[in-house]
Formats: C-alpha cells, structure tokens, sequence
C-alpha cells in the first residue's frame, strides 16, 4: 500500500451512494455478565480479537461497504484537491538554540513530513534528520529530538507504521555521524543532556521479557547512558519499585549540578518531583509528593541558578514559584507570579539581562484559549507589558538563545498559528518592543476569506462555555450546514490553530465550531475536573447545550448539523449520538473509546482510569455505565449517519471498540433508515497520531465528505 493510500480507495465516480438495505453479518451473543450488580450485556465481545476469523471477515465485508459508500460521495474530487492545496502550505517551527547553532522543523509543500534542519552561526542551513528520506514510504515519523548543551550532538527519536515504538539515535551534528543506537523501547520517553555531550539521561521501559504478561506498555525506568556505550552499562538511577504506570520527565541545570525527575501516574492530574545534586551524593529527594498533595507542578532551571516551580497546587489557574534548589521544600516555595482569576499561565521563560536592560520573566498565558504574552520582572514578579500578538491564535513554542550564544540577546522567537495562518515563526524584541514575522509557512496557498469569532453560550447547568465559529460570514442570513468539533478531556485545550478540514468546510459554504468543553483544560483544572470522573456527563452537556445554541441562533438546525471527534474526542461523540440522537444528523467517530466497562483492558487504558474511573470499583462502575456509548445503543432509534474512523496500528486506543459499536448501530437500524448509513472506516499502518500529510488528505476527505452528503452541504459547486 503506498503511503497516501488507504483501504477505501481512490474516487471512482460522485454519484450519491446507494441506500444501505443491509449490513455484513455479526454474530449477537447472549452474553451477560453481573458487574457489581449490574446486569451488562456485551453480544459483540467476539470483536475484541482481531484474530478471530469472524473478526476478520466482518472487517473486509466493513471494507467493502466502506468502500462503495464513500467513492460515491458528491464533490469527493472538489474537497480532496482542496484540502490538499490547504495542507500544502507547509509549516516551520521556532528554533532551539545551543551553541551558536538554531535547530528547528520546517515542511515544504510537496513534503509529507517535517524535516529538522540546522542553521550555523554564518546563516548557512543543513538537513539533520529527514524521515521521508529515510522511509520514502511515509511511514516513518519523527517523535522527538534534543540538541545537546553544546550544539555538538543531536538525539532523536523514530517510530513505524503508527507504531509509536521509538528508536533512539544520536548523530555528530558536524558530520552527521551515527554515534549511538538505535535504542529501542523509547515510546513516550524524555532525553537529556549532560554538558559535554558525552552521556544523557532518558527514560526507557524494561524489556518484555523483564515484566508479566500484558504489561510491556509499562515499566519505564530513568536511566544514565553514555553515548556509544552498551545499554546494558546503563546506571539505573529512578523507576524500581514505583507504580508501573508512571511517566517520566527528565531535567538538568545547565551546569549540569541539578537533576529533576517528575512523575505522572498515567494521565492522572498530579505529578511528583524529585531533585538531586549531581555534584554532591546525586541521591534523588522528594519535593513534591502529587500523591498526598494532587495536583500537577512542573519545575526546571533557567540561568540564574533559581528552582522554578509552575503549579496547581493551591491555584488551578496555575502559578510560578521559586526558591534555593539547596532548600526546595515546599515551605520555602516564593510566589513570583500569582494565579489569576480569568487567565490560564501556561508558561514561564526567563530571557538574560544584557547591558541595556535587566532580566525579564516572559509568561505566557491564555485567556479563554487564547494566547497571551507578558512581561514580569524576574526579582518582584510584577507586571510590566503586555506584548501585542498578531491576532486571536496560539503561541505552541517560545525560545531565546542560550548561554553559549552571542547574538539575538534580545529576541524571542514565538511559535504561532491561527484559524487562518499555518505554524509559523514571530520575532519578539525586547530592545524596541515589536513583534515581526520571521518565517511563514514556505507554502503559497492563500487561505480562503473567512470570519472568525467566539460565542459564549450557557450549559445545561447554568455555566458559562465558549465556542469558536470559523463561517463564511459574520452571521449567515439562514440556517447552514455545522460541523461541531470538540474534545473535552486530558486537560487538553482546544486553542486557535491552522485547521484544514474548518478552511475547506466554511469555504464551501458551512461552518465550523470548536466547543471548548468542560474537561479540557480551557479554564484550568477547576475546569478539566468538571468534566472527569462522576463529572463526565457536564462535557457531554456542554455539547449539547453547543448544538441547541447553534439551532436556537439561527446558525443551523438538527438536520444540518454534524459532530465530529477523535479518541476522547469520539468518546464525546458516542455518547452525544446515544443521548441526543435526534438533535445530530451525521457524526464523525474516530480511534474512538466506546466500551468504558473494558477500556481498561486494551493497550495503555489502564493509565486512564484517573480520568474516567474503573470498572473495578461499584461506584465507579456506575459512572462509566451511565454513559458508555456501546452501551446505551437501543433498538428502535433513528440514529444519525455514522463514520467511524480506526486505524489498525493503534496502540493507544483499540480499535475493537469502534468494531463493536459499528456492528450495534448497524444491527439497530437494519432495515431501516437507509439514507442513515453506519460506516467503518478503517486504514492499516497508520496509528493515533502522526501521519503523511497524504494520508491525512485522504482521512479528511471521506470524513467531510461524508458529513457535507448528510448535511446537505454542497461541495460541488464551490
């Protein structure tokens, strides 16, 4: 299979699809299990095992169905071209420096993936790693990298086929040299750098053949590796004996005298960190426990030899404290910044003091999702400026140059994007106070003209949400095809961003809107945590409440509107088709969780039951059956139409749990509601997330045209 190809093919014709009269076959089991007294049905557990030959036959029966069903769709042609041209503008990063030398990405437009160039003192540019070069497939990804102090070396990190299976390599940056690896088992796992450039400290999970069955996902360790050294030299210095679960972040003082580790239990909403003096007995002491204490507290060292700790401990808005690394308890904590009622710090960089001017704290913040930049005094904390960004978007990177570099003391490079700008790169000076762009996006498509907006609207229970719209215009003179997007988990924000599927969808006539849910962590942790566990429901409700306000404002109706979301995302999803079947016309479900009795059982669930509860505790039980997708799907009810979107090379999320929902759905409406179909959709060597930029084209493709065929959104005549 080439690397933009996938299951469903190529666009053979655009008439409409035919109407679905029946459905692969699959098998219902009478299989019911007493769970803390509740009676759960599961008639497709069959699915789960994807080398069970019913599995595998229903799979390439679902392929054929898929197939037919989404090469018909109206203006297929018309939204793959333009999409493509809108993900051909490419993109580039900030740059990290070290030594002199400026380390970032850029994507040309005729590349699948990023490539991580090197930019000398003399301005002259190199290649360093190009993973497209080195799997002319696209299969392969880039998951990571890390100059060293000094510039001299690089280390980065590969994956295959969505595997997320990361190979560590560290390369002369000079010469390109391989000097170490590949090191394998380094998924999700931190590298740094000692001065010198001769060893590192990463994390790496134990080999399979050193944990018990069903938990080689685990067991990740802290270790101190040489470069070009066996492995198995490596010096154990964190992980034995502490929760499976855990992962790891790794940081070290410039100087290299000060270590901190901070650990994760799963994704849960507190973190634990250590210290040690790798000059003194480099013995690792607890100075945050997030176990006694919850929570989340990230800290680091900038360059005037100060802890910094950023925390929600005691502030769910977040706040910055320091103090002495050689007294960092808690007690001896200083509130340099505090948290702020309505904003979001997300951020704290400290840029040197020259002749001209003293140190400055650049803290970045959102408010309501949106990026903010200001400057603080680095002694008192108080506020000084804010620095005026080009617009409502997202700083995602910022950087200065370091100490071993003697140019740019006064600039700051800013990351940013917005709904209509691709990831770019603005220049900050402290020295005259303007904001300049230094790289756009190599690409030269122009982006279509749209307006966007924030609406605030009022959920079930009275809170204030908020939403993006991105539409044709300011207020559209009648009802228009939505597709409603959000997310609603992890603490994850849904922030301005370059979106090419929002372009494409308001281009040809509908809209766009982002719903920032209760759950994500728009507001904070107050409201991440309002929206997890026995909260779960508020996130569902916030959606809800979306689409009615969407409906009541003119901006569409019930037949108009689709949802869309991915993996927490098409929990979202699931559940809003189940509960509100009426109020949505077509959805989108992608790498989707829907079985929340079993999620725990498949891949890496387990490390998320502190965000929606397990199915090993009654009351928690209770929690995920009140809304379990798979679960609440009746016999009887006029569903909307259904896409669901798996990947095969998933290891994040099963993709047995869209098999299971698709054959419920499809079993509840055979016979019936034809022009409702209920599709599977699904790619092999691709996983939860990075791809080519083709085989996203082609993902994006059947998945609007699908919704535009429901909607009634005319993609042909654009």
């Amino acid at each position: 299979m080439s690397a933009g190809a996938s299951i469903v093919g190529a666009v053979t014709h655009s008439r409409p699809p035919a109407p679905l009269t029946s459905y692969p076959a699959a098998e219902r089991l009478d299989l019911v299990e007493d769970l803390h007294g509740h009676l759960v049905a599961d008639p497709y557990r069959w699915l789960e095992d994807v080398t069970d030959e019913r599995t595998t036959d229903w799979a390439a029966a679902q392929d054929e169905l898929a197939k037919a069903q989404l090469t018909a769709l109206p203006g297929r042609d018309r939204i793959a071209s333009r999409l493509d041209g809108l993900m051909r503008t490419g993109s580039v990063a900030a740059p990290r420096w070290r030594g002199g030398r400026a380390f970032f990405t850029r994507r040309l437009p005729d590349q699948e993936h990023p490539v991580l160039y090197v930019r000398e003192a003399d301005g002259t540019e190199r290649v360093l790693v190009d993973v497209t070069a080195m799997d002319p497939t696209g299969l392969t990804t880039l998951d990571g990298w890390a100059p060293s102090i000094e510039g001299t070396r690089l280390s980065y990190k590969v994956s295959s086929s969505g595997d997320e299976e990361s190979r560590l390599t560290v390369i002369d940056v000079a010469s390109g040299e391989v000097l170490d690896g590949p090191i394998d088992r380094m998924r999700f796992s931190a590298m740094t750098w000692l001065p010198g450039g001769e060893e590192m400290i990463y994390v790496r999970r134990l080999p399979p053949e050193a944990v018990p069955d069903g938990e080689e996902l685990f067991h990740r360790r802290v270790w101190r590796h040489r470069v070009g050294a066996d492995t198995s030299t490596d010096v154990l210095l964190h992980g034995d004996g502490l929760d499976m679960t855990l992962y790891y972040g790794t940081r070290v003082s410039e100087d290299g005298r000060w270590l901190i580790v901070d650990a994760t239990p799963g994704t849960a909403p507190r973190q634990t960190v250590w210290l040690a003096d790798l000059h003194g007995d480099g013995e690792l002491r607890k100075i945050v426990d997030g176990d006694a204490e919850g929570g989340y507290c990230s800290a680091w060292f900038e360059d005037d030899n100060r802890l910094y700790l950023m925390t929600t401990l005691d502030s769910p808005r977040w706040r910055l404290c320091v103090a002495d690394p050689e007294h960092p308890e808690r007690a001896n904590w200083t509130e340099l910044i505090a948290e702020e009622a309505d904003s979001v710090l997300e951020g704290v960089h400290r840029v040197a003091a020259t002749a001209d001017r003293p140190a400055r704290l650049l803290v970045l913040r959102t408010r309501h999702a949106v990026s903010e930049l200001h400057l603080h005094d680095d002694v008192t904390g108080e506020h000084i400026n804010q620095v005026q960004l080009p617009g409502m978007g997202s700083v995602h990177a910022l950087s200065t140059v370091d100490a071993l570099t003697d140019v740019h003391a006064d600039d700051v490079w800013l990351g940013w994007a917005d709904f209509v700008t691709p990831p770019c790169v603005y220049r900050f000076s402290l020295a005259t106070g303007e904001v300049e762009l230094e790289s756009s996006a190599p690409g030269a498509t122009t982006a279509p003209s749209v307006h966007t907006s924030q609406l605030t609207y009022t959920s079930k229970d009275g809170t204030a949400v908020r939403m993006f719209v991105i539409a044709p215009t300011e207020r559209p003179e009648q009802p228009l095809p939505v597709l409603l997007n959000g997310y609603g988990g992890f603490s994850n924000s849904s922030s301005p961003g370059y979106r090419a599927a929002a372009l494409a969808w308001a281009e040809a006539g509908g809209v766009y809107a982002i719903a920032s849910l209760r759950g994500g962590g728009e507001e904070g942790e107050t409201w991440h945590q309002a929206g997890m566990r026995a909260n779960k429901q508020n996130t569902f409700d916030d959606l809800h409440a979306a689409a009615e306000h969407l409906i009541a404002g003119g901006w569409t109706t019930s037949e108009q509107l689709s949802i869309m979301g991915g993996s927490n995302g098409g929990l979202l999803v699931g559940a809003a088709l189940t509960q509100r079947p009426e109020l949505y016309r077509a959805v989108v479900c992608s790498a989707p969780l829907l079985d929340m009795v079993r999620y725990e059982k498949f891949l890496i669930g387990r490390t998320w039951n502190d965000e929606y509860g397990s199915a090993d505790k009654p009351e928690e039980l209770a929690w995920l059956l009140s809304y379990s997708p798979y679960h609440h799907v009746r016999e009887g009810v006029r569903y909307p139409s259904v896409l669901f979107s798996v990947f095969e090379s998933d290891s994040r999320v099963d993709p047995c749990h869209a098999r299971k929902m698709c054959a419920a759905l499809q079993h509840s409406t055979t016979g019936s509601d034809s022009d409702r179909p209920i599709v599977f959709r699904r790619e092999t060597e691709v996983g939860h997330s990075t791809r080519s930029v083709s085989r996203m084209v082609d993902l994006l493709t059947d998945e609007l045209a699908f919704l535009a065929s429901a909607t009634g959104l005319d993609l042909e005549s654009r």
